[in-house]
């Protein structure tokens, strides 16, 4: 039997090797590299049919509250949006990016919110778990708001790391209105993932322990509250 298989092993016909596929093989990894976070972490849209959006769904319960504060106000696009709606709204932000009738201020500073309604697009890496989620506990921390509006990424929930899991599990938002249109954070087109309204009504709470009901989910189209609805 081992007079066979060395007779086997011989008369083996061996692979030649193919020097074109050694050439590939040894070709650097090519990967289009990826830019810089921007300073500030600054993604700021100037597409407003998320506020409109928003508006067209809860304006009911935002004029009520008689007046909005914008935090992270950027260049001003949400903002105007709610002043040409007959809503008074103040902005700041740490940087002044053109916001008219703004002030710069650090958000982390302010003890009390400006406005009974606090609707911004925060600053993402203040906010998500790397960022232990520091915008949204001085958020909650605030007096004298009562609804509070945060544009966010649909996934951000998720994040459990650094505190961020605990605090959503024990002040968590009351609704989540997940946007079945996508909005431009960059300038170069629109983004893969999917971003959502996260809402904190204090005349709501939602609660995990059985003693108020648990945060709902809504979706929510591209809307407008002068038009009802626009087509995707």
């Amino acid at each position: 039997m081992s007079d066979a298989k060395a007779l086997f092993r011989a008369t083996k016909r061996k692979r030649r090797k193919d020097p074109g596929q050694a050439e590939l093989m040894e070709l650097p990894e090519h990967r289009k590299p990826r830019p810089p976070r921007r300073k500030h972490d600054a993604y700021l849209t100037t597409q407003t049919s998320a506020v409109r959006a928003l508006l067209a769904v809860d304006g009911d319960r935002i004029r009520a509250l008689g007046s909005i504060w914008d935090p992270a106000c950027g260049a001003g696009d949400m903002v105007r949006v709610f002043r040409a709606e007959g809503v008074p709204t103040c902005a700041s932000d740490l940087v002044d990016r053109g916001c008219p009738d703004s002030w710069q201020a650090d958000f982390f500073t302010c003890l009390r919110s400006r406005a009974p309604a606090l609707i911004t697009n925060p600053p993402f890496n203040l906010i998500n778990s790397k960022g232990r989620g520091l915008w949204l506990k001085h958020c909650l921390s605030l007096p004298d708001w009562r609804y509070m509006a945060l544009l966010l990424s649909w996934n951000w929930p998720a994040g459990r790391q650094n505190g961020l899991g605990r605090m959503l599990d024990t002040q968590p938002f009351s609704y989540a209105l997940l946007m079945r249109f996508r909005i431009d954070f960059t300038g170069e087109g629109d983004p893969p993932n999917q971003h959502a309204w996260f809402v904190w009504d204090r005349d709501d709470p939602r609660a995990f322990d059985g003693s108020h009901p648990e945060p709902s989910f809504r979706f929510l189209d591209r809307l407008d509250a002068r038009q009802k609805e626009i087509a995707c």
